[in-house]
């Protein structure tokens, strides 16, 4: 289906929005996520901070966040365990996601929930911008602010179907979530391994299994995602790249070369050479770090892509058992 759906005056769904946490070391990035939530003009109905194999942030978590569901991690360690968690925790009909060092604007729930309104519409994402701990470096191109977990220049500027969505704002039916079986654990990031590409292969299963299923991103629906500056430097940029084209090698081994790099080809035909064109006009500050970065990136994408394709993926490993802990107490939401 190529037609953005109108949403009708149907009511709007319920939501548990999901945060996955790992780490004492992101407190901070944590209660400000759980304050975004509490700040929605659309309250949200629940909220579930799963906790990735961490008893000490568990316990801190279950003290601090009345109003909040605080659940383990009952499957594998790494964000796509957690989050298949926190849907099987839901109670709602949309489960959204949120990533535990970003910030949901006010709008951010009521933008995702409008669209839901439309009963072909499987899943929502939002537009992800970037807060930098630091200044923005000169030279990091826009272009691959997905090396930093945020939107890029290129993706649609109004409301329009997409094929993937940005895993720090994004949602769906549970229903469909479940139908489609989650999110892979043998893709995605566990702790700081810079590996991902798990939100496009399940978009790409719930995509297979209804080929009349829509995602819509709606760049309304906005989320701030902090960059700390340890991502802000050429070695992360070079590092994620690689690690990125290592991810889509698997996810177009799972499904299929077509499907798996289809935004890809777009995004080399027309958003990269615009983007050369403008790095490279007459006065441009950085303009030629800038295009550097841009080769640079494309370069290493296509190497660890490359390096993917022909590497046997490695055995899973085996994730630790879950640290015993009080059974968390089920609250009523977060609603004021």
């Amino acid at each position: 289906m190529n037609t953005v759906p109108n949403a009708n005056a149907n009511a709007v769904p319920g939501v548990t929005v999901v945060v996955c946490a790992y780490t004492l070391d992101r407190w901070n990035d944590i209660r400000a996520a759980i304050g975004s939530l509490r700040a929605q003009r659309h309250p949200v109905d629940e909220v579930v901070l799963v906790v990735d194999h961490c008893p000490e942030l568990y316990g801190r978590a279950s003290a601090a966040f009345p109003g909040v569901r605080v659940v383990p991690n009952t499957g594998r360690r790494g964000l796509s365990g957690a989050r298949n968690t926190g849907v099987a925790a839901a109670r709602h009909e949309i489960v959204a996601f949120l990533d535990d060092d970003a910030a949901a604007e006010p709008g951010w729930a009521a933008g995702l929930l409008a669209r839901y309104a439309d009963p072909g519409v499987s899943g929502v994402g939002g537009l992800v911008r970037p807060r930098w701990a630091t200044r923005r470096p000169a030279w990091f191109p826009p272009e691959f602010d997905w090396v930093v977990g945020c939107s890029y220049r290129g993706l649609p500027e109004r409301l329009a179907p997409v094929r993937n969505f940005i895993g720090a704002s994004m949602s769906f039916r549970r229903a469909e979530l479940l139908a489609a079986g989650g999110f892979r654990t043998d893709l995605g990031r566990v702790g700081t391994r810079p590996l991902g590409c798990e939100e496009t292969e399940l978009c790409l299963r719930v995509a297979a299994r209804r080929p009349d299923a829509v995602l819509l991103h709606e760049p309304a629906a906005v989320v701030r995602h902090r960059v700390p500056a340890a991502r802000a430097t050429w070695a992360y940029f070079v590092s994620r790249c690689y690690a990125e084209g290592l991810s889509k090698a698997r996810v177009a081994r799972l499904g299929g070369t077509r499907a798996a790099l289809s935004s890809e080809r777009a995004y080399l035909r027309s958003t990269l050479p615009k983007a050369l064109v403008r790095a490279l006009r007459p006065g441009r500050p950085a303009g030629l770090r800038t295009a550097g970065a841009l080769a640079a990136g494309v370069g290493v994408t296509v190497a660890g892509y490359a390096v993917g394709r022909v590497r046997r993926p490695a055995p899973a490993p085996v994730p630790p058992a879950t640290p015993p802990a009080r059974r968390p107490v089920p609250a009523a939401g977060v609603r004021p």
